[in-house]
């Protein structure tokens, strides 16, 4: 048979060390007193001890009765007691988790309307969104007008451009023209003014000789 890996006397010191120090014996606490051993050996030696030490005393039978009368009380009052309390510790379990799903109720429905709220708000930012991309666009077709007749103006304004060069030249040759005949005018006038001087002159010369042309006339 495999020897004991601790003697008894070690196992029976270890327990009353614990005793003293006001501990529980139990098989775990007797191993760490020990340094080591199975736990459930280290309880049974440990147990041994205690019934050679306390040899058991049978009581008179009415003691007895009247012992088990009142283990039975207590044990049916302590049933009656935990029953009483589960029903209370389960009645205040249930009105905890009603009041709890009822706020996890509101949380939710909250939560719902929340979400409600921003998906409202992430429509009208995607319709509001849609609505710039077709200004957008609406204003870069336009853009894209307006610079087809900008390039139509600047070619009418380059046609223009010639031909308001081409009508400064006609209007120079104009001016030099109208100079030209202002200055055939002056001459023509100038011209005109002594002729109409001659011929002021010649009627001026007939008209103090009339005598003259009237004996010429008889005379031939």
């Amino acid at each position: 048979m495999r020897p004991a890996e601790f003697p008894a006397e070690a196992i029976i010191e270890a327990g009353q060390a614990l005793q003293a120090a006001g501990r529980n014996v139990t098989g775990f606490a007797l191993r760490q007193k020990v340094g080591g051993g199975n736990p459930t050996r280290l309880k049974q030696v440990w147990d041994d001890h205690l019934a050679k030490v306390q040899p058991v005393v049978e009581l008179p039978v009415e003691i007895a009765d009247a012992l088990a009368q009142v283990t039975k009380s207590l044990t049916e009052q302590l049933a009656t007691l935990g029953a009483g309390l589960y029903a209370r510790v389960d009645e205040d379990a249930q009105r905890k988790i009603a009041v709890a799903q009822r706020a996890a109720a509101i949380e939710v429905d909250a939560a719902t309307d929340e979400a409600d709220s921003f998906k409202a708000e992430r429509d009208d930012a995607l319709a509001e969104v849609e609505a710039l991309k077709a200004k957008l666009a609406e204003s870069q077709a336009q853009a894209q007008t307006q610079a087809v007749e900008l390039a139509q103006l600047r070619e009418r304004l380059s046609a223009s451009g010639t031909e308001l060069t081409h009508a400064r030249e006609e209007l120079s040759q104009a001016r030099d023209q109208a100079a030209e005949a202002r200055e055939e005018a002056a001459r023509l006038r100038g011209q005109v003014e002594a002729i109409e001087g001659q011929r002021a002159e010649l009627v001026k010369v007939l008209a103090e000789r009339p005598g003259e042309m009237g004996a010429g006339k008889g005379t031939k």
